[in-house]
């Protein structure tokens, strides 16, 4: 088993569920294989790189995955497909009913066409970083920089 940790996010309703109750159900997806799981609070952020959108809702679960990096991501796309989300027909970095992203995956280093780990933009996202260390208080020290570095991002507490 691998500890892993996910960063979710969702600022699009689909199929009458807010973005909060498709970061819930998508939560209640992981927890079939995410074993010993942790939630973060729920944050409300700003959107980066694309800014012409809703503001964000975002999380991070960490626990524990059986299985390769690839098939937890196989395991995500299913979940973010089942609730809405199309990568064919989206905007990149636009809004999307929900996006799971391996932030963490033991201490793997993979760089290929369609996994990067652990994420490539880790540690400039105070979405990621804040929730992160909530639910993994040891690893403050470790992205102790990068949270300064973001510290002038828009995030808040919202659940």
């Amino acid at each position: 088993m691998q500890d892993i940790v996910l960063g979710l996010g969702s600022n699009r309703s689909y199929d009458g569920k807010t973005p909060q109750k498709l970061l819930a159900a998508a939560c209640s997806e992981l927890s079939w294989r995410v074993v010993d799981m942790k939630k973060s609070s729920l944050y409300r952020t700003k959107a980066l790189y694309y800014t012409d959108q809703d503001d964000f809702y975002n999380m991070v679960v960490a626990g524990r995955f059986e299985g390769s990096a690839h098939d937890l991501l196989d395991f995500i796309h299913g979940i973010e497909s089942k609730y809405g989300r199309n990568r064919a027909k989206e905007v990149r970095n636009g809004p999307r009913s929900l996006d799971i992203d391996i932030e963490l995956f033991g201490q793997q280093v993979i760089r290929e066409k369609n996994l990067v780990v652990p994420h490539e933009r880790l540690l400039e996202r105070a979405f990621v970083l804040v929730p992160l260390v909530e639910v993994l208080p040891s690893y403050a020290e470790i992205y102790e920089d990068a949270l300064k570095k973001v510290s002038a991002q828009d995030i808040e507490v919202v659940g």
